[in-house]
């Protein structure tokens, strides 16, 4: 079942917002110090999938026009947008956090290699081992998100089971008319283009930047655009 693994870290996500919202009064400073943690770890993981490309001009081309195109469709505002209509319609929770709590979360989830590769595997070889890895960590990170921004973590699972279910069936049909040399330099590039993005969320909650990754997600898109370009050239 190509979905298995989608499925299962979803339900991870739920199972640790919920497990977040009951435990919400974890004192300030303990939340204080595991997000700085939770932060730290992750600028380190963006460092590491940042050196995984062979060739670092794509992944700088893709940043600047996926950057434009996401200004111009101005995702980060949708997300925002989106995370206030749940506020509104929930009325749970402070003004503003529902909607926080949603867009880092599914920036912190959905951005990332095990996401794409994760899916990429469960839905070529049904190998669901790298999103069951990825579902135990994002379910102890929303328990500490959820401890922190709120309830609406519990929601980044619906964005994070699209995406990740949307490549792993298109996976079960891909190999038929993508070679594997092409999809390896898909996975690279795009694993050095993600790893960029999860260093800038990884600041964000250190609180050191407040770059709209968001509206840096096209980047992947652009990403896949320059390796098939370049395959069809050379």
């Amino acid at each position: 079942m190509a979905l298995l693994g989608t499925l299962v870290n979803g339900i991870c996500i739920i199972i640790g917002a919920l497990l977040g919202a009951v435990f919400r009064n974890i004192p300030e400073r303990v939340k204080s110090t595991v997000m700085n943690g939770i932060g730290l770890s992750v600028v380190v993981l963006g460092v590491k999938m940042g050196l995984e490309s062979n060739q670092f001009l794509i992944v700088v081309i893709s940043l600047v026009f996926g950057g434009a195109l996401g200004e111009i469709w101005d995702i980060e505002e949708k997300l925002e947008r989106l995370g206030k209509w749940m506020e509104r319609r929930i009325g749970y929770g402070e003004e503003g956090m529902i909607s926080k709590g949603f867009v880092n979360a599914t920036l912190l989830f959905v951005v990332g290699s095990m996401a794409i590769v994760g899916a990429l595997h469960s839905g070529l070889r049904g190998d669901h081992l790298v999103l069951y890895t990825k579902s135990i960590l994002d379910g102890f990170a929303s328990i500490i998100l959820t401890a922190t921004f709120g309830i609406g973590v519990l929601f980044s699972a619906i964005p994070v089971v699209a995406y990740q279910g949307s490549i792993a069936l298109m996976a079960t049909q891909i190999d038929r008319f993508i070679p594997p040399s092409v999809l390896e330099a898909f996975i690279a590039e795009s694993t050095a283009t993600g790893g960029i993005l999860v260093i800038a969320i990884g600041l964000n909650m250190l609180q050191l930047t407040s770059v709209r990754v968001a509206n840096l997600l096209p980047s992947i898109l652009v990403n896949a655009l320059i390796v098939a370009l370049m395959h069809m050239l050379f």
